[in-house]
């Protein structure tokens, strides 16, 4: 049985991904996650806020006094007194490339252009894989529009693009009207493969103290959908890699995202409430269901019931509300 999946130019042991979460943000727990299945590793995003954060720190604890004593000059800070986010990130990018033998894949959560996509071209040479830009941002400001916006993500994509050598996925909201398109201008800018879908972690209200406060909810396995009707969608449509993050919990889930065409299925929620193990169990039963219907491969089972594919293609887009409306009130009734 041939389980190698082909992800962003990266040959994968199996499609099962270790996403983003608190198991890849340390190298006991990367080690972990590859003896457990892992055939590749997303390590924790490194934030736009965090990198300008900390330069505009350091520019103020350089120039601090030095308008009032000369001599105050003699005192600045030095840089290797303190260890900079950045430079703990590069940190575990390169431990991790040096110490396991699947891909390696960074992250990077920004929205703007600017002098932190230098941490990029740092994050290439420690040794990364490859890169994941989550283009998270909510879209509340009246003043701009929509086109205005994803102009800003393509331009974000393109600069990115120029500066790296190594793939380059992208993680997306489903936030979009037209996301069809939008996915095809991605790739027109640079983009190797989309990540579909990123969650969106909404604040909460607590009432003792009336102030709002995050809320952290892991994913359950019926979120899989959305992934599963783009890909579905995208497969065939847009030359570039396709993965699945948000409601993989189980073998069922990933083999039906790569029944719709997916290249990668991702886990976070899953590993955190079951532990690593569970991508062992997972790529035994998926294993053992193309097996029984005598796959060979799992290049094979791909794309096989993708919109593209489909003999009942509407199944993907407008008719499937009305048939589950249809099959409730049915079941309602009896």
């Amino acid at each position: 049985m041939d389980l190698r999946s082909r992800y962003l130019d990266l040959e994968l042991r199996t499609p099962l991904v270790a996403s983003s979460s608190p198991l890849t943000g340390t190298l006991d727990g990367l080690r972990r996650l590859e003896d457990a299945g892992a055939a590749a590793v997303v390590l924790p995003s490194l934030f736009e806020e965090q990198v300008e954060q900390e330069a505009l720190a350091l520019h103020g604890a350089l120039e601090a006094g030095t308008g009032v004593f000369a001599e105050a000059l003699d005192y600045l800070p030095d840089l290797a007194d303190g260890e900079r986010e950045a430079d703990r990130y590069l940190e575990l990018v390169a431990a991790a490339r040096g110490a396991l033998h699947v891909p390696v894949i960074a992250s990077l959560n920004g929205t703007t252009r600017g002098g932190w996509i230098d941490c990029a071209r740092r994050i290439e040479a420690a040794g990364a894989h490859a890169i994941e830009l989550n283009v998270y941002q909510v879209a509340a400001d009246p003043a701009h529009s929509s086109s205005e916006l994803e102009r800003r993500d393509l331009e974000l994509v393109a600069a990115l693009r120029a500066s790296l050598r190594i793939p380059l996925a992208v993680k997306l909201s489903p936030f979009f009207t037209a996301l069809a398109h939008f996915a095809r201008q991605l790739v027109a800018a640079g983009a190797s493969g989309l990540v579909l879908f990123n969650r969106f972690y909404q604040p909460d209200l607590d009432l003792d103290t009336l102030e709002v406060v995050p809320r952290l909810v892991l994913s359950r396995s019926d979120e899989l959908r959305l992934p599963l009707r783009w890909i579905g969608i995208l497969r065939r449509r847009i030359d570039a890699s396709l993965a699945a993050t948000s409601g993989v919990h189980g073998a069922a889930d990933v083999l039906k995202l790569l029944l719709a065409g997916a290249d990668a299925t991702m886990l976070a929620s899953a590993l955190l409430e079951e532990g690593p193990a569970l991508l062992g169990r997972i790529e035994g039963e998926v294993k053992r269901w193309m097996e029984e219907r005598e796959y060979e491969s799992v290049e094979q089972l791909k794309g096989s019931v993708s919109q593209a594919a489909s003999p009942d293609p509407e199944a993907f887009e407008r008719a499937n509300y009305l048939r589950t409306l249809r099959s409730f009130a049915s079941g309602f009734r009896s």
